[in-house]
Order: structure tokens, then sequence, then C-alpha cells
């Protein structure tokens, strides 16, 4: 085997594309109608203003962002999907995409394997984790009708979205000190007999929380309510066992015994946009699809994508793209799991580095690969002040020595629970928030941590400054995004 090496999408989309030119090529030339022709000047102009309009972005790319869980697709991913696309295949139907239908079908085959689920499940890919979870609230409410969805005031603002989207009432539990849903609170709104579906969350997209599943399924039982699992986020975290706290671990291993669950290979799975799924324990949900098209179905008696998913029109592109990636990086401990690994060592790393620090200190202890953090400061709109000037010195500077972060709001409750008490002369207040989910995060920690110190010391000496000369300091909104 040759010696791996890092591959570009320039390196791997020209050979590819060609491949594709020549299937094409089997079936015969063909004059392109002129009403497609292009004046390519022209062309050579609009791409050249694409390329300067897309220049007005984060570098999401670059380990120097950890900002938003935004993390690039892999070069393969890219090449897959691109060449993919010139043949534009939709996996709504067999009739529409045969070759990515197989391909989607065993990407799901493995995704099922890494969670433990039965062979006898339902599920297919979605174009967000949106979608998906949309579709496993469907059927959960077709499933426990008039009955209303509980998930965690942490939780995904999907969640009561969707809720408002299918007319079913959402009910927020409060969380605990490290942003889990609260066992106690849960167990109170169960014996109401109001609830027919629990969300349980692993891995937050504010904190990377684990919500307690392993804990969540006998309740759950106890009480006849069905569980949901959203790890849109923190799914593919299941690989790696051996990197996690024992707790969080024990709840991953706590899946198979979910009735639905929802991943983002888009997050994790080194895909671009839009790419998530759903899966289902068991196919005796399928009833609640039924439906029927007098012109979609007909090449293939095979169960079709089309009868068992909400969405109708589905890029095959996505499929194959997945089943590139994961024929190069399998969902194995040795395969994905050692691109998963490193940011969650650069979490820990981070947190060590902040618990010794005289100007930082933690939130909380990161479950995942998502660190929050704050200032030493006095009150919560000095907290507020300060880490918003953070947030923008930090990237305030020339590209190379820009870090991109993000912020996190926070309320004084929140802080008190977890040992932190600032004067409360504020409702809420900023912190920061860093998701480290690309593995070159993990080299990079010791200089993001000593910039950011540099920063927050800056910050709090001028913010001081200006309360010693009463300088008035404009008010700034929480971002609450």
């Amino acid at each position: 085997m040759a010696q791996k090496r890092a591959m570009t999408a320039a390196e791997l989309v020209p050979g590819v594309m060609s491949q594709i030119d020549a299937i094409k090529a089997t079936y015969g030339e063909w004059d392109v109608h002129p009403s497609l022709h292009v004046d390519p000047e022209r062309v050579q102009s609009v791409f050249t203003e694409l390329a300067e309009r897309l220049d007005d972005n984060f570098p999401f790319f670059h380990p120097q962002y950890a900002g938003q869980m935004l993390k690039p697709p892999h070069p393969v991913a890219i090449a897959a999907y691109t060449a993919t696309m010139m043949l534009n295949p939709n996996n709504h139907s067999i009739d529409g995409g045969r070759a990515t239908t197989m391909m989607e079908r065993e990407v799901l085959d493995q995704l099922v394997a890494m969670f433990g689920y039965s062979k006898d499940y339902l599920g297919h890919l979605t174009w967000s984790g949106t979608t998906a979870n949309l579709e496993a609230l469907w059927i959960a409410r077709e499933i426990r009708p008039n009955k209303s969805i509980a998930h965690s005031k942490d939780s995904h603002y999907t969640h009561s979205r969707m809720g408002e989207v299918l007319g079913v009432p959402t009910i927020g539990i409060p969380t605990d000190e490290r942003g889990r849903m609260d066992l106690g609170a849960l167990e109170t709104i169960l014996r109401t007999g109001r609830i027919g579906t629990i969300v349980a969350t692993l891995g937050t997209t504010g904190l990377g929380a684990v919500d307690p599943l392993a804990d969540i399924i006998p309740l759950a039982k106890a009480y006849d309510v069905r569980v949901h699992v959203d790890t849109a986020y923190g799914g593919f975290f299941a690989l790696i066992p051996d990197e996690l706290d024992a707790e969080a671990a024990r709840h991953y291993a706590a899946i198979p015994l979910s009735d639905s669950i929802v991943v983002d290979p888009h997050k994790h799975g080194l895909q671009p946009y839009g790419c998530g799924a759903v899966l289902f324990n068991d196919q005796s949900i399928i009833e609640y699809y039924k439906h029927d098209s007098p012109y979609t179905y007909f090449a293939s008696t095979d169960r079709h994508f089309g009868e068992i998913q909400l969405e109708c029109s589905r890029a095959g592109a996505s499929a194959a793209a997945l089943w590139a990636t994961l024929q190069v990086f399998p969902l194995t401990r040795d395969g994905l799991g050692e691109v998963i690994a490193p940011g969650r060592r650069a979490a820990k790393m981070w947190h060590s580095l902040v618990s010794d620090s005289e100007i930082l200190r933690p939130y909380q202890e990161p479950e995942l690969d998502i660190f929050a953090y704050l200032p030493r400061v006095e009150s919560m709109s000095e907290l507020d002040r300060v880490s918003h000037a953070i947030f923008e010195m930090a990237a305030d500077t020339t590209r190379p020595q820009q870090t991109h972060l993000a912020t996190y709001v926070v309320s004084e409750p929140k802080l008190a629970i977890r040992g932190i008490d600032l004067r409360d002369d504020a409702a809420s207040a900023r912190i920061m928030r860093s998701v480290l989910m690309k593995p070159e995060h993990e080299p990079l920690i010791p200089e993001m941590h000593q910039h950011v110190e540099m920063w927050s010391e800056r910050a709090i000496t001028r913010e001081r400054a200006r309360e010693a000369t009463q300088e008035p300091v404009k008010a700034q909104a929480p971002d609450t995004n």
C-alpha cells in the first residue's frame, strides 16, 4: 500500500471528471443546444466576481477558525460529489438514481453498525439534521398522538421549531451544572402523562453536553414513552469511546436501545452541506409513509427511498460523496475515529490550560470537542463587554494572525450552578465558546490559548480603564444565535 499523504480537490477533481465524461461519451455525441451557449469572457468575469465575493467569509477551512461548527469537506468527498453531480441523479427513486441508491443503502448499513442499531432498521439520508429531526418527530407524533415532546432546554432549537410545524407541544427540561438534561425534572413531567417522546441530545450544539441517555431509557420504558436521540453534532463520537469520559461513553453505549436517531455527516463526517441521516430501530413505522406515485416508481420493484421519506427530490451526489469518503475513512476507531479524536483531545488540553490560568476560567469541563470559558471579571455586565471585546480583538488583525472564536449567552443562575459568582447587574452575558472539530486544532491549542489570554488581558484592562474614567460604554446586545 502506498504511503498516505494529503490530497487536494484540485488534484482529484479533474481526473474523476474525465472518467465521468468518458461514461457520457459511450452514449454518443450530441450538439449542445444554442440556448445553452455562453460567452466565455462573461463566464470568466462572473467567476472572478464570485471569488471576490466568496472572499467575504470567515476562514471556515482553517484551523485558526474555532467559532461555529463548520468543518471543511474532505477532498475525496468534494471530488465524488462533483463527479456525481455531472450526472445529477435523484435518490428519490431507484429510477432516478440507480447507482447512488445502492451507495446510500451501503452507507446507511455502516451508520447502523456504528450505532449498534437493529439490522431491521428503516432510514435514509436527508438534506440536514433539521429535516431528519422533523421526520423523527413526525413519526413520534403519529405513534403517540396528542402527546408532548420533552427535550432539554439546552437542546437545539429545531425541536421546539419542528414541534410548532407539527402542531405538537414541546417542553424544555432544565439542565444540570454540565448542561445535561436533569433526570429529576424529567421524571416530574413524565408523571403528568403528557409526554409521548423524549429527545435526548448526545452533543448539544451549544456546549457539546451529553444527555444521560442510559438513565433516560429506563425512565421512558416505565412511562411508555418513545426516545429519540439527536446526535446531529455528536454522533460520530460513538467511534471513540476510549477518548470519552466514562459517563459519556456509558450514554453512547445506550444508543441501540433508542427508537430513532439523527446524525449529520456534514458536521463530523467530512461531507459538504447538506447531508444528514435519520434512522429508526425497526421497520414497523413504514405504515406511516404509505403513498403512491403514478410516474415515479416504475423501473424497479425494490423499495425506493421516496417511499420512506418526507422529502421528495434528493441529491444522489450526497450519497456518492459519503460512500466514497467512508471507503477511505471507514466508520471504525482507526478510520474516521482517528479524525474525530484530535478534537476531543484539543478540548481537554485547552480546558487544562484554562483551569490553570489567572486570566481565564472554564465554564464547564468539555464532554466532546466544544469548550466554553470566560474571562475572570467581577460582574455580569463586565463579562458581556469583555467577552465581546475578546471576540472582536482576536479576529481584528492580519489574516495569518487571526483567531476566530464564538460567544455563548449565559445567565447568572447558569454561572452560579457552576460555582462562578459574579455581581448580578445584567440579565445575561456572553462568554467565550470554541468548537475544536478540525484535527489540526490539537497541535494549535497552546498557541491559541496564549493568544486568547493576551486578548483577554487587554480587554479586561481596557474595560477597567473605561470604568475608572467613567467613559460611557455603548451597550452591546447579546448575540442569541
